[in-house]
């Protein structure tokens, strides 16, 4: 033991370390507008279908989708519901490039509400919030338009409380929506499933008073993961902070199986994007500070990474290297210091490592959503006070 501390000090003073340079900051590129695309009180989102770009919303107190070409040229416009009031609120596009709108529509006149098929799942005690859905809207509603602009099918379910679905996940064999389900107590999230013809099976209910269910991913064994928030027990998982991040993975038989709580001490929390590879996109509240988290979770909700920034908003991710949030400071891995709330596009390596940034301009107040498209490549959607824009990368 001796000779091998003396040969560790010897060694020491013979060999003189070499000097390694601090890594060097990467720029922040800028991206390129595209086309702007209507105003923020219409419009919920954008999606791609092709070379099309779908904007879906809300217009006149009326869901609709629309679809352009890159130079802004509308190629069709569709009204998706001819009853008083409705709203569109989240969309994707599956395989062969048809378009799955989610909505809320009014009940049928004359239709009796059924009695809530959904069990809470283990609320606790939690502060009420303000409710904040009113209306009529009570009826989960899906529509399915082709790439070309006719209206395929609309299904509806209807429900006993006011509901908001946030998103949309389909494959092959049908959809899953996600959303905000009100009641006299205050929100819990929902799930409710439909095959490929739109047909919906029973709503599952997540919480009781204060839950949200913001992004669903659906899996090849016909399991889920729903992200979102909570402030009650979930399957016996109690609130760690103000407001806790949920991951939530669900059976193919609706049944809650595992839940996972990404929790801030004495602050708020909420997952509001999730992809197909769980890369989560979300928000951080503590007292006045704000930040985005940024991680990536294996299959079986660990932890593989995660980063945080300064921000303010909803952070939205894409594939398993993309996410893009408003940046109000300094990222110590970039030349990057706002002096004003700016979007900020961030590329990750598959270790987790940042690899490239791009920005868009000042005066967005909201991120909307982060696409890859096969044909139109990566597509970024913010909206300001006035307008909704669209931006995409400068070829590098």
């Amino acid at each position: 033991m001796k000779r091998l501390l003396s040969f560790a000090v010897i060694a020491s003073l013979v060999f003189t370390p070499t000097a390694h340079a601090a890594p060097m900051k990467i720029s922040v590129k800028p991206l390129q507008l595209l086309t702007t695309v209507g105003t923020p009180d219409e419009v919920s989102g954008v999606v791609a279908s092709g070379r099309s770009l779908v904007i879906y919303g809300s217009k006149a107190s009326n869901a609709y989708a629309r679809a352009i070409d890159t130079t802004g040229k509308e190629l069709w416009n569709l009204s998706l519901d001819q009853s008083a009031a409705s709203i569109a609120t989240a969309a994707a596009v599956d395989a062969a490039g048809d378009i799955w709108i989610a909505g809320a529509t009014p009940l049928a006149l004359g239709s009796t509400p059924p009695t809530p098929t959904a069990t809470p799942v283990n609320p606790d005690n939690a502060v009420v919030p303000p409710a904040t859905l009113v209306g009529n809207l009570q009826a989960v509603t899906i529509w399915k338009v082709t790439a070309s602009g006719t209206l395929a099918f609309t299904n509806t379910l209807p429900t006993s409380s006011v509901l908001f679905p946030t998103s949309i996940s389909v494959d092959r064999n049908g959809a899953s929506i996600v959303g905000i389900i009100g009641n006299e107590k205050g929100t819990a999230g929902f799930l409710v499933n439909s095959d490929k013809a739109g047909v919906f099976g029973k709503l599952l209910q997540i919480g009781a008073v204060s839950t949200t269910a913001d992004a669903v991913v659906r899996h090849g064994d016909g399991s889920f993961t729903i992200a979102g928030s909570s402030s009650e027990t979930l399957a016996g998982k109690k609130v760690a902070g103000l407001t806790d991040g949920i991951l939530i993975k669900i059976s193919k038989a609706m049944k809650i199986t595992n839940v996972i709580r990404s929790s801030a001490v004495k602050g708020k929390r909420i997952w509001n994007s999730a992809t197909s590879t769980l890369l989560l996109g979300g928000e951080v509240v503590v007292g006045t500070k704000s930040e985005t988290a940024i991680t990536k979770f294996s299959s079986t909700f660990a932890p593989m990474w995660t980063f945080r920034f300064p921000s303010t908003g909803p952070a939205m991710t894409a594939g398993s290297t993309y996410a893009v949030f408003i940046s109000n400071g300094a990222t110590p891995q970039l030349n990057w210091k706002p002096k004003a709330a700016t979007p900020l596009l961030l590329t990750f390596d598959t270790k987790g490592a940042i690899i490239a940034a791009d920005s868009g301009p000042v005066g967005q107040k909201e991120v909307l959503g982060v696409l890859v498209s096969k044909e139109l490549g990566l597509l970024v959607v913010t909206s300001s006070a006035e307008s909704v824009s669209i931006f995409t990368l400068i070829p590098r």
